[in-house]
């Protein structure tokens, strides 16, 4: 499970948890079998007219086979065995490293580790996650160049997904090797009006954006995956945290302060010297963060902005004064949804698109 979480461990730790999603042995197909029987009481042959029992793709919990009825080519993902159960063992084998690693302190520190446990508890939970997929395709039809897979209620389980197979290559195959501007400019245009819709006007966003996630179709199509990573937003959230990309809002120091206490960035008790160096920290962050808000187009392609990015995330991280501060500050939303804004950056950036139309989902 640890290879699932990025947002509580650093991208060293991250990589080397990585790997172990492509060492886990596929399971065998006397076992894909029992598990057909086991959640459905019947083989795998009995519920389609053709089934592969051997895995095509691994996904990052379970494996990909493919399968056909009455014409279909469909794409059924399994679960590998024992995943849920080891949700708790693996977050008390991760608690220590980044309560220490993180300096996080106080009695409430639990908060953060519970909606990590909550979201990886729900990923596990296929009936769950078909019902949030076919929630979000049906919500977001609408949005120009995106494509969903159709999701079989009757083909489901608790632990086995059935959905339509989608042709396509994986988002970072085709930034690999893709030149075509328009194209760029086509898939991200439809990638950031998914997420500001899913944001602005769902109130609950797909929280995994990484490549493995999408494809991208022969006519320049983006097709979404997986949706068992999702974040509900609440309001109360939503609004300190959207009003702060707002830069006449930044600069206004008091309005500012105000809403980082809104926000749990900054503590009652912080003393003075904590509540300088978070106030201008979190200051610069959003000033840079919130760039793409400020005008009506962004060019995502620019390096120099990504870059700007990395340094300022370099240069806290080694920041010896800010680990000695409680790091048990800000609210657990944070969690998800700026894993959500650094993802779907690092896609922008992959693809290199420019002229992105930032408030385009308003007329959508």
């Amino acid at each position: 499970m640890l290879s699932m979480e990025k947002s509580i461990l650093p991208q060293a730790y991250v990589e080397k948890f990585s790997l172990a999603q492509f060492s886990v042995p596929p399971l065998s197909p006397p076992l894909v079998i029992k598990t057909f029987k086991n959640y459905f009481g019947k083989l795998p042959n009995e519920l389609y007219d053709s089934f592969n029992s051997t895995s095509v793709n691994a996904a990052s919990i379970g494996q990909v086979h493919l399968a056909e009825k009455n014409g279909k080519k469909l794409a059924v993902k399994i679960q590998y065995p024992g995943v849920a159960q080891s949700i708790a063992s693996d977050l008390a084998l991760v608690k220590p490293i980044a309560m220490k690693m993180f300096n996080i302190k106080g009695k409430d520190s639990d908060k953060y580790f519970k909606e990590v446990e909550g979201k990886l508890i729900e990923e596990t939970n296929y009936v769950l996650e078909v019902a949030q997929s076919k929630e979000v395709s049906e919500a977001c039809s609408h949005i120009p160049n995106l494509l969903f897979p159709q999701y079989y209620e009757e083909l489901s389980s608790d632990r086995i997904i059935t959905m339509d197979y989608m042709q396509g290559e994986h988002l970072s195959e085709f930034t690999a090797y893709n030149n075509n501007q328009q194209k760029a400019n086509q898939l991200g245009q439809a990638l950031w009006d998914f997420y500001m819709y899913q944001i602005h006007k769902l109130k609950k966003v797909h929280a995994d954006p990484h490549p493995g996630n999408f494809l991208v179709s022969s006519k320049a199509q983006l097709i979404a995956l997986d949706f068992g990573c999702m974040k509900t937003i609440p309001q109360d959230f939503y609004n300190p945290y959207f009003e702060l990309a707002k830069p006449e809002n930044i600069t206004n120091q008091d309005f500012f302060v105000k809403k980082l206490y809104e926000l749990e960035i900054l503590r009652l008790d912080d003393n003075e010297d904590e509540a300088k160096f978070f106030t201008e920290m979190f200051h610069e962050l959003l000033s840079l963060f919130t760039q793409p808000f400020h005008a009506k187009t962004f060019d995502f392609s620019d390096a120099e902005f990504f870059g700007k990015i990395t340094e300022l995330g370099q240069r806290y991280s080694k920041n010896t004064e800010l680990r000695k501060m409680n790091g048990n500050r800000g609210s657990k939303h944070f969690i998800y949804m700026n894993r959500t804004f650094f993802g779907l950056y690092n896609l922008m950036f992959d693809l290199k698109a420019k002229d992105i139309k930032i408030n385009n989902f308003k007329t959508l």
